[in-house]
């Protein structure tokens, strides 16, 4: 069987670095990672990239040059992954880069009612496409959300696709739940139907409040909270948030769910112990995650966690505690290990956009039909 070699490449909303694979496609699209690499941000960058979360001074200026230092990143990752497998980049179809997104509000702003105009939106992921493609001598394909958008999508989440090919099974419905900063679901039906959405926060806030109180960029094996207690009244304040009742599609981000939102929540609510919020902050991110699960994947029988929230035992756990009648394992289990998920993901998006496929589902995104995505910036 023919296969070719492409690179998948993701920084995503917990923006701790670069995760990258080369892998080979088989015809047919079937992935198999051969390789994989990370490059972590440097803590002076992370927190750039967090300001640029939010309106600032020259933030024009200062985006442009962020995504010449992401592409950088993204070629450090690209060069690690050609020297461990002795692969030269004319062996490699093309690269898939996410980008880091820094804002996302689809489906805003700019509709007209008087002309019955929708509104489109936008989402913003910083990347120097073209400079990657000159530092790795590799056609790129970038851009893959706003086609989406354009037709009248969220344009998230992508990767319910990738995930029927790799997590599917047939005459069972499986569901699978990526948590990064932002967390979301995929349903893959019995019938071969995919859904898909953004749940709510991943490790976003928890991974904020760690590294605020306890100067760790993460809360390791979920410890810290394991540590403290639930407290109810926040609990329950934290689950009224407007975009947990929404229905399908929708989608979020860091726009949404960020320290500001914590701090007016955290406002009204007596002075905690740090350690029991952190706790809170990790049950909020697994009933939010087990409420969609309940709600809309009740023929599943497992549940396949990937993202770097399948490495915290402690909220591993507390998804089971919700979720008794699932069997929770980690991508791992499945075949694809937890950090190698959303790169293989890109990977697999750039070998359809090359091939001039679709690799949209309206069923996720709401759009008004299936599109190729992204642009491609030859070599």
């Amino acid at each position: 069987m023919a296969t070719s070699f492409y690179i998948g490449l993701m920084s995503g909303t917990s923006l701790d670095g670069v995760d990258g694979v080369l892998a080979n496609a088989e015809s047919g699209g079937r992935l198999h990672v051969i390789a994989h690499a990370f490059t972590p941000f440097a803590a002076p960058f992370r927190s750039e990239l967090l300001r640029l979360n939010e309106s600032g001074p020259d933030e024009l200026h200062r985006s442009a040059l962020a995504g010449n230092a992401i592409s950088r990143h993204y070629a450090h990752v690209v060069h690690q992954l050609l020297h461990t497998t002795g692969m030269s980049p004319e062996q490699v179809v093309a690269i898939g880069a996410h980008g880091q997104t820094v804002r996302h509000r689809p489906l805003a702003f700019d509709g007209d009612a008087a002309t019955q105009q929708p509104a489109v939106g936008y989402t913003l992921q910083l990347i120097n496409p073209a400079l990657l493609a000159e530092l790795t001598g590799i056609d790129v394909v970038a851009d893959f959300r706003n086609r989406d958008l354009a037709a009248g999508g969220q344009g998230a989440p992508l990767v319910p696709a990738f995930h029927q090919g790799v997590f599917a099974q047939d005459s069972a419905c499986v569901a699978v739940l990526n948590i990064g900063g932002i967390s979301n679901l995929s349903v893959l039906g019995e019938d071969s139907s995919v859904r898909g959405w953004d749940c709510g926060p991943g490790n976003a806030l928890m991974d904020f409040w760690c590294h605020t109180h306890t100067g760790q960029p993460f809360d390791r094996d979920g410890a810290w909270a394991a540590q403290g207690r639930i407290q109810p009244a926040l609990l329950q304040t934290l689950l009224s948030e407007d975009f947990l009742q929404q229905t399908p599609p929708k989608s979020t981000g860091r726009d949404l769910f960020n320290p500001a939102w914590l701090q007016h929540t955290l406002a009204h609510h007596a002075k905690l112990a740090a350690p029991d919020i952190q706790a809170t902050l990790t049950e909020f991110t697994a009933l939010a995650c087990t409420k969609d699960v309940l709600q809309h994947a009740a023929k599943a029988r497992e549940l396949v966690v990937c993202g770097g929230g399948a490495l915290n035992g402690h909220l591993m756990a507390r998804l089971a505690s919700h979720l008794p009648h699932l069997q929770v394992v980690s991508s791992e289990a499945r075949g694809l290990p937890p950090l190698q998920v959303e790169a293989a993901a890109f990977a697999w998006l750039a070998y359809k956009t090359m091939r001039r496929e679709t690799s949209s589902l309206p069923s996720v995104t709401g759009a008004r039909g299936a599109r190729v995505l992204g642009a491609i910036y030859p070599r």
